[in-house]
């Protein structure tokens, strides 16, 4: 069964229009990969050997620091590369950062050695991997000016606005994504609720005042 589908390609426009050869190549190494919910896909500190291509579902990459705490550093979704990946194939390095299953995944692994071929071969794929890198730095710097510079109750204030009325999350899932720990999450959402901009329940959060927590947010 031939891996370089139209459905493939409809994913990732650059892999259209192979040389023959890179073609054939591509047909041949490309491995099938599926993880369920909360697989480690990649860890800090393991050598990189492949660059995941998304098929369907999604990968939360984030950092760990010693004391446990981890900040969700962004997502990758079908026909998105992985730029801590895509860093370390092209750098030789061990990972930096962790890689999970943020939903059941399917992808197809593509090994350094042929991403390296890509890259040096095939003008739309370097193009991808290159723009790659303005993308994702544009939305790291914005996440380092968020933490750096933002009070945590501002942060969440906007967060919840943002993805209101209706948000199903837990405390420890907000706390990842914010970079914060669960305790101080669900401090700061019941005083929130006191104030009646939000409405608590069982891995559900209703936003009563969406105007207000944007205010608050700014």
């Amino acid at each position: 069964m031939t891996l370089l589908t139209h459905d493939l390609i409809s994913i990732f426009p650059a892999l259209s229009k192979l040389p023959a050869a890179l073609a054939i190549e591509v047909e041949r190494q490309l491995l099938p990969m599926r993880a369920p919910e909360g697989a480690v896909l990649f860890d800090a500190g393991v050598a990189c050997q492949a660059l995941p291509l998304v098929l369907k579902g999604d990968i939360r990459v984030s950092k760990r620091a010693e004391n446990g705490r981890e900040i969700r550093l962004y997502g990758v979704h079908p026909g998105e590369l992985c730029i801590v990946t895509v860093s370390c194939l092209l750098g030789g390095d061990a990972y930096p950062a962790t890689g999970i299953a943020a939903s059941e995944v399917s992808a197809l692994a593509l090994p350094r050695a042929l991403f390296m071929r890509l890259t040096a071969e095939h003008p739309p794929f370097r193009d991808k991997v290159f723009g790659l890198f303005a993308d994702r730095l544009t939305g790291l710097m914005a996440l380092v000016e968020e933490i750096a510079f933002h009070k945590l109750d501002q942060r969440l204030a906007a967060w919840l606005a943002a993805r209101g009325p209706t948000i199903r999350a837990s405390h420890q899932d907000i706390a990842l994504e914010l970079g914060s720990v669960r305790e101080i999450i669900s401090r700061l959402l019941k005083q929130f609720e006191e104030q009646q901009l939000v409405r608590l329940g069982r891995e559900r959060i209703e936003v009563l005042n969406a105007s207000a927590l944007q205010r608050l947010g700014e």
